[in-house]
């Protein structure tokens, strides 16, 4: 069994990027767990508040789903060409303190799909991604890639899937980065 935890970089309740998230937890199987996060409840970061009051309640429940996953799935909005301030907001706060990075994220499996209302998708948070995982000692996976462009008409008004093609396409990614896990163990 492959345990995936996906977090949505998205507050939006009709996101896309949630939506995303939702229809690949449809391809869960009996080989296959998809657990989804959400970013709720995270304060904007702030030393002084973790000095005084230590790592927020919502950060510490993050963890915890992190630490029983066998791999992330992020699933990244693009805002102004990069990522959405909420989503590396939400890894600033787990990666303190900064001893635990290494149980957290050291060579923990990581992939990044997303959608996005123009047309490149999410290429560029996506890229953006790169630096920031590599700083966290994650092994980023490149064996697939889903940039959901023009998501508007991928997705209905309430953010579920409805395009055929998008949702065998990131079937295929799912179980290409749960197998990629497998064997990698």
């Amino acid at each position: 069994m492959v345990r995936l935890l996906g977090i949505s970089g998205s507050l939006r309740a009709a996101s896309y990027n949630t939506g995303l998230l939702r229809a690949a937890q449809a391809f869960a199987s009996d080989e296959l767990m998809i657990d989804a996060a959400t970013l709720h409840g995270i304060p904007l970061y702030d030393g002084d508040v973790e000095e005084r009051d230590g790592i927020p309640a919502a950060v510490e429940a993050l963890k915890t789903q992190i630490l029983v996953a066998d791999g992330l799935l992020l699933v990244t909005p693009e805002y102004n060409n990069g990522i959405p301030g909420v989503f590396k907001n939400a890894i600033d706060w787990l990666s303190r303190p900064g001893s635990g990075i290494p149980a957290l994220f050291g060579d923990r499996p990581v992939a990044v799909i997303g959608a996005s209302l123009g047309g490149f998708g999410t290429i560029l948070s996506q890229t953006a991604w790169l630096p920031v995982l590599r700083t966290l000692g994650c092994r980023q996976w490149a064996g697939g890639r889903l940039l959901v462009s023009r998501a508007g008409q991928a997705f209905n008004e309430d953010g579920t899937l409805q395009d055929d093609k998008v949702r065998a396409q990131l079937g295929t990614f799912v179980q290409d980065f749960a197998a990629h896990i497998r064997e990698t163990r």
